[in-house]
C-alpha cells in the first residue's frame, strides 16, 4: 500500500470558454501517490492553479474523488 495524497485544487480552465478572456476555475479533487506529488504540483503550477488543500489518504491509487 503505497502512501497516498488527496489534493484539491483550483486550476483555470480555457477550454470550456467562449472567449479567451474568460477564465472558469475549475476545481477537482484527486489521490496522487506520494512518488508523484512533487511532478503533480509542478504540472498544477504551470497550468496557473493553486493547491488548496492536501491530506493523507488511503485508498486505490489513481481514483479522481471530484469532477474535473
Amino acid at each position: 500500500m503505497s502512501r497516498l495524497f488527496k489534493i484539491t485544487a483550483l486550476v483555470p480552465s480555457l477550454s470550456r470558454t467562449r472567449t479567451q478572456r474568460e477564465l472558469q476555475n475549475t476545481y477537482f479533487t484527486k489521490l496522487v501517490p506520494y512518488e508523484n506529488w512533487f511532478r503533480e504540483q509542478q504540472r498544477i503550477q504551470k497550468a496557473g492553479g493553486k493547491i488548496i488543500k492536501v491530506e493523507l489518504a488511503t485508498g486505490k491509487q489513481g481514483t479522481n474523488a471530484g469532477l474535473s
